[in-house]
């Protein structure tokens, strides 16, 4: 039995993952931590932190699995530049399994649009449109730049990332890579990364139908987690899925 302590139990997601671990035999949330308690209260009897929160809770979240010796499953997005170089760091110290996403199908878009991009280099624009509901706080989503990323590191030059086309009057650049971001409703999560060549278009989608599939795939991670051994882990790693290389 996996015992895990749940970062941001309150949350959407908090909820959702709470209520799947509820039927699963072989899990356990021993405590559940959110804004009005603090991780440093939780008990240290744990296999893993899953944690579906807020960035300014990362700070005590990897003190503590630091302290204790507990691995951590970072599901949260919005993180800085310097949030993921501290993760990183943490790493050194803690296994930690940190992910823009915890879907499945995600997961192989990225692997799919890593090896598309690598073909279609040479003459096809390519453009992310990613959709969530209107609580959603940060925009490009986490997971749109994770696109972005592995799409740049397949090209054979560095994307250049275009946010925002409204502010300026230009003909599109060969290597720009654009993101738009709609915000909407109770739209859970929709990505789309469209390859646009002379007369033929690739788009490759993912919808997220439900929260369900994110809760799957933490628990999933944390019961791959528990046990590693220190270092920074993906959910590549935790489905088995090879990322393209060059």
């Amino acid at each position: 039995m996996i015992k895990i302590i749940l970062s941001g139990c309150n949350g959407r997601m908090g909820q959702a993952v709470a209520q799947l671990v509820e039927t699963d035999p072989g899990a356990k949330i021993v405590c559940g931590v959110d804004t009005h308690n603090s991780i440093a209260n939780a008990p240290a009897d744990a296999d893993v932190i899953v944690d579906f929160s807020h960035p300014s809770a990362l700070p005590s979240l990897l003190a503590f699995g630091k302290a204790h010796k507990i691995p951590l499953v970072l599901a949260t997005t919005g993180y800085s530049v310097r949030d993921t170089e501290t993760i990183r760091q943490a790493s050194n110290s803690v296994p930690i399994l940190h992910s823009a996403t915890m879907s499945l199908g995600i997961n192989i878009l990225l692997n799919l649009a890593g090896q598309v991009a690598k073909i279609l280099s040479d003459g096809f624009d390519v453009e992310i449109i990613e959709k969530h509901h209107n609580k959603k706080v940060d925009a490009p989503s986490g997971v749109a730049l994770t696109i972005a990323d592995t799409i740049s590191n397949a090209l054979p030059f560095p994307g250049e990332y275009v946010y925002d086309r409204h502010s300026t009057r230009k003909p599109r650049g060969q290597h720009e890579i654009g993101i738009s971001s709609i915000r909407g409703g109770t739209i859970v999560g929709d990505h789309s990364v469209i390859f646009a060549g002379n007369d033929e278009i690739l788009e490759i989608t993912h919808h997220a139908a439900g929260r369900e599939i994110f809760a799957a795939g933490a628990l999933h991670a944390a019961k791959f987690l528990a046990g590693k051994p220190c270092g920074l882990y993906s959910m590549q790693d935790a489905i088995k899925l090879p990322m393209p290389r060059d």
